[in-house]
């Protein structure tokens, strides 16, 4: 097997191919795995010297610099690592946050001259002839390469990502030994990760892989920037193809702040509350409408932009959901903060953190006694760290396990909440999404969603008004919801065919609760009167008495009259 073939030329990832390749050539394999053991060995050392030095408050920015230096000695995988922790201000102290921010656009930069080459041999012409205007010195240098700014001659402002040199033999011989490395500590590990660990790795290497090849970036972001077509929040630069290639990017330039960058977007007149509502609400879109999400979400790829819009940027990292995962992700969030626990374990079958064949009767009081303690006595306790810290316990007791897919979620939801609680220390997660999937809920736009809300509002075959009480509350925090519009289209579903089943249930529940009252008929009717048969009503109310016995049609009957009443007025 030549060199080129699983180093330089193989565009997907195949794990079997390079642990083929290395199996014949394990020098270079242990004298990586060396140089990281020594070198993360060293460093524990320090630590420990100051320890027994009594030097650490001494020492600690030194020993932050060191991990920062260390982390890109190593190269993009270990950066990597050092992006997602530099996210999490709850995790990670002060000092070492410090330093572990510069990971995410404040790296060493290669030699400008390897990078002006790489241009003209992927783009095929001079760069002159390509830009007009190009920086002399790269404007940010990341993981995985580097950014110049520049001008096309046809005038407009680019970014042009131009990949480091020798990146993939790098990130292949990591990927191996990380492969190794999780086939080998798998059992010993106290967490169940799943059943082998070494699929969450060839997740990550499948997403590392793509991440390198800038045309499969550039289709990423047309995608995206679709999927938010209608959203003026959220900017997505243009790709310019004629300028962009497998090794270099080029893209529209975009002004802007950094999330982290506290005071720069309160100077510009930001409102960093509304910067997060915009990152977290985008996100759960994301997640749980387009099911095309950005897998790599660090501050050095979201900016805060002067006109108050998310620019998002980098989109090598990203990953599809199906439509059967999106809805059962807004189940799981629902059934979470309605502590619906024994729905909530069969949530997780179907996204795969228990087998089908699990007995999860056992496992239902687990869930209760520890993720009801995490949500606290109020929804706005809730944060994804304290579930994260929880469920910790639960996947040590109960054969939980990690799809490898959803080590890419996660991910995302850490460094998204992350990046929130840095512009506000007190950040509540739920705080924003379960507003978001109750006012989804509640305008119904899809059939699936309709099903959703008929299994949040009923339960055991009664209607649960507290819960839809909960949801219109959730739902009116925001200042952009309005409950008429949403009653008005509710009320349109309850009289079409497809509702008829919910409009008789309704009709019971009111009765039988005494909650109906003229004033709240004509209130009701008033709001669908211009678009609604009113033989409609008539047919629905029939149908009603038609299945009850005699006793409850005199109980109820005075209220169905009501309804009809104002019906065949109109």
């Amino acid at each position: 097997m030549s060199l080129q073939t699983p180093i330089q030329n193989n565009r997907r990832y195949d794990p079997d191919e390079i642990a083929s390749y290395y199996r014949y050539r394990p020098w270079l394999a242990w004298a990586r795995a060396l140089n990281i053991i020594w070198s993360f060995a060293a460093f524990i050392f320090s630590l420990k010297w100051d320890e027994w030095q009594n030097q650490v408050e001494q020492n600690k920015s030194k020993r932050a610099a060191q991990l920062r230096q260390l982390l890109t000695r190593l190269g993009p995988t270990f950066i990597k690592v050092g992006q997602a922790l530099s996210t999490r201000p709850d995790l990670v102290r002060k000092d070492f946050l410090e330093e572990l921010v510069k990971l995410q656009d404040q790296l060493p930069p290669f030699d400008n001259a390897i990078a002006y080459q790489l241009i003209e041999t992927e783009l095929g012409r001079p760069v002159k002839e390509i830009y007009s205007e190009l920086s002399p010195s790269p404007v940010a240098a990341a993981s995985l390469g580097q950014v110049y700014r520049g001008r096309l001659h046809t005038g407009e402002e680019v970014a042009v990502k131009v990949q480091r040199p020798n990146l993939r033999p790098v990130i292949t011989l990591d990927l191996y030994l990380m492969r190794w490395a999780a086939g080998w500590l798998a059992p010993w590990l106290p967490l169940n990760l799943g059943h082998d660990l070494r699929l969450i790795v060839d997740e990550f290497g499948t997403k590392l892989f793509e991440e390198i090849d800038y045309l499969n970036e550039g289709r990423n972001a047309e995608k995206f920037a679709t999927n938010f077509r209608n959203d003026p929040r959220v900017k997505v630069p243009a790709i310019y193809w004629r300028y962009t290639s497998t090794r270099v990017l080029t893209l529209e330039w975009l002004n802007g702040f950094k999330l982290t960058d506290t005071q720069r977007v309160k100077e510009a007149g930001l409102d960093p509350e509304a910067i997060i509502e915009i990152g977290v609400t985008s996100g759960l879109q994301q997640l749980l409408e387009h099911g095309f999400f950005h897998a790599d979400p660090h501050p050095g790829n979201l900016f805060a932009m002067p006109d108050g819009r998310m620019g998002y940027i980098d989109f090598g990292m990203m990953d599809q959901l199906d439509e059967n995962i999106k809805e059962t992700l807004v189940d799981a969030v629902v059934h979470l903060v309605n502590k619906d626990y024994n729905d909530l374990a069969k949530d997780y079958v179907k996204l795969g953190f228990l087998t089908p064949d699990t007995d999860i009767r056992p496992i239902v009081p687990a869930l209760e006694a520890t993720l009801g303690n995490a949500i606290g006595k109020n929804v706005g306790d809730f944060n994804f760290k304290t579930i994260t810290d929880q469920f910790s316990e639960l996947m040590y007791d109960y054969p939980f396990r990690v799809p490898a897919k959803f080590a890419l979620i996660i991910r995302s939801l850490v460094t998204q909440e992350g990046i929130a609680l840095s512009l506000n220390p007190n950040f509540k997660i739920v705080e924003v999404a379960y507003p978001y999937v109750a006012r989804r809920l509640l305008t119904g736009e899809s059939p699936q969603l309709r099903r959703r809300l008929l299994d949040v509002l009923f339960k055991d075959g009664k209607f649960q008004w507290q819960r839809l009480e909960n949801l219109i509350a959730i739902a009116r925090t925001d200042e952009n919801f309005d409950v008429l519009p949403t009653a008005k289209l509710g009320l349109q579903y309850l009289l079409s065919d497809e509702g008829k089943y919910l409009w008789r249930q309704l009709i019971l529940a009111l009765t039988e609760d005494d909650r109906l009252h003229t004033e709240e008929v004509q209130s009701l009717w008033n709001l669908v009167k211009d678009d609604l048969k009113p033989n409609r009503l008539l047919d629905v109310a029939i149908g009603v008495l038609t299945d009850l016995s005699k006793q409850r049609v005199a109980a109820i009957l005075p209220s169905v009259t009501a309804i009809t009443t104002f019906g065949m007025k109109r």
